[in-house]
């Protein structure tokens, strides 16, 4: 069994910035790809970056140039740079490793 632990969410104001963290534990074999997805109210959960276990990451349209996404195999853990965050980024954001284990979700709020 997988578990994905997510930190650093919470309240910023538009044009600023937070960095999201993901860690994984637990029965982890090899490199495994690893993403962002999130689900504001009202709306389907859907892909914001993903970083594979070869080859490049790939984004949202809604997000690139904005959002960067990497990762520390030897930690297991990867991570979700927002930079110039918009009111519509506001959402809860969730790890996922294969789209198969999920965290428990972060709640991003870009407000004034």
């Amino acid at each position: 069994q997988v578990r994905l632990v997510e930190s650093g969410g919470g309240l910023v104001q538009p044009g600023g910035s937070l960095r999201l963290f993901c860690a994984a534990s637990g029965s982890i074999f090899g490199i495994n790809a690893m993403g962002w997805y999130r689900q504001a109210p009202g709306k389907q959960r859907e892909l914001v970056a993903r970083i594979p276990s070869g080859g490049s990451t790939n984004y949202a349209d809604s997000v690139k140039g904005r959002f960067t996404i990497s990762r520390d195999n030897a930690k297991n853990t990867v991570s979700l740079q927002m930079n110039s965050l918009k009111p519509e980024d506001t959402a809860v954001y969730y790890c996922t490793m294969n789209d198969y284990y999920w965290g428990q979700g972060t709640q991003v709020t870009v407000s004034s």
